[in-house]
């Protein structure tokens, strides 16, 4: 690994006090040139990062973050946040700091509960996690507490006094500006609120973004348009779906509530008479194919790359600077179609 420095490392390699490293480092007070050269020269040498120079160790403790995430593999939306993981592990690598990432299947609650007792056999200081069940996050939240463990959430977000802080959207808000979009794509008719691959009861935020999808349409032009809610699961997804269209045939739209998009355009794009509005969620290459050949009118972008890297980031600044954790950071809801959608790939 890696050695971190101290203060201490730095004045003894530049041969000068820690007193004028500690100047240099907080830009405050005089130093001589030569003394300015020596300490940015040791800096440059081992790889201190500028941006973190700023502050210092408390002490030598080594600490340990660790991410409980969704495994990649069975879902391509969370690669991102590995990317997002990885960057803040590289911003502080001259720190005493280890991160590690353990993987649940999302579709499982005994696997959530299995990868958190093998997190925890490795005591984490602090854990960030993605709270994709309910009531299992409240359970190991308040195991967390009980054994001094830091918790943050990102992407989902519950509310609970226990967990120190949220990274992600409004998803209230976005439901509410999916439904405005819809609203601006069709006139009248039939919307679909559609989840896919799991269980509604205890996935808080699928219903908080149909929640603000329904608001909307309460606030605005409630007589126009008729809301039902539909809930799809691999294998009959296709089957439930084709039955769903054949039964109503005045469907105009549709609100899909997760990163699976492309599922329901791959069906849509095989009846070639039927034309509907669809908004869903996440830059997937699928979705992104499908929203170029404009069989997905919008996404929306919730940056999981971005919320990833901002908890894992906060986490290790307040272990190592005590820096204060926000409670609540939440990203802008932008809205993707066809013509900005390159920008955001690149």
């Amino acid at each position: 690994m890696k050695k971190n420095y101290t203060i201490k490392d730095i004045a003894e390699l530049a041969n000068v006090s820690k007193g004028t490293v500690d100047r240099v480092l907080h830009k405050r007070g005089k130093v001589s040139q030569k003394a300015l050269d020596s300490v940015n020269a040791i800096l440059s040498e081992i790889d201190y990062q500028p941006n973190l120079i700023a502050r210092n160790l408390k002490n030598n403790k080594a600490y340990r973050v660790c991410i409980l995430l969704p495994n990649p593999k069975s879902d391509a939306y969370w690669i991102p946040c590995m990317e997002g993981i990885n960057d803040a592990k590289n911003e502080f690598k001259s720190f005493n700091v280890i991160v590690e990432t353990y993987f649940f299947e999302p579709n499982s609650t005994s696997s959530f509960f299995e990868t958190n007792e093998i997190l925890l056999e490795s005591n984490p200081d602090a854990v960030l996690l993605v709270p994709l069940f309910y009531k299992e996050t409240l359970e190991v939240i308040d195991n967390y507490n009980s054994l001094g463990i830091i918790s943050g959430t990102f992407n989902n977000q519950i509310k609970s006094k226990r967990i120190n802080s949220f990274v992600g959207q409004n998803l209230f808000q976005s439901g509410r500006v999916a439904a405005r979009l819809l609203d601006l794509l069709i006139n009248e008719g039939l919307i679909a609120i559609i989840h896919i691959d799991e269980e509604y009861e205890n996935a808080l935020h699928m219903q908080e973004k149909e929640q603000g999808f329904r608001n909307y349409f309460k606030d605005n032009n409630p007589k126009k348009f008729h809301l039902k809610t539909l809930n799809l699961k691999y294998p009959n997804l296709k089957q439930a779906l084709i039955d769903f269209l054949n039964n109503n045939s005045n469907l105009k739209g549709i609100f899909i509530t997760t990163s699976k998009s492309y599922q329901i355009a791959a069906i849509l794009s095989e009846m070639k008479n039927k034309k509907i509005a669809i908004v869903g969620y996440d830059l997937l290459k699928q979705n992104i194919e499908f929203l170029n050949n404009n069989l997905i009118d919008f996404l929306i972008h919730q940056n999981p790359k971005r919320q990833a890297f901002i908890g894992t980031s906060a986490l290790i600044e307040h272990l190592i600077f005590d820096k204060k954790i926000e409670k609540e950071v939440l990203l802008p809801i932008e809205i993707i179609n066809s013509e900005n959608a390159r920008d955001y790939i690149l």
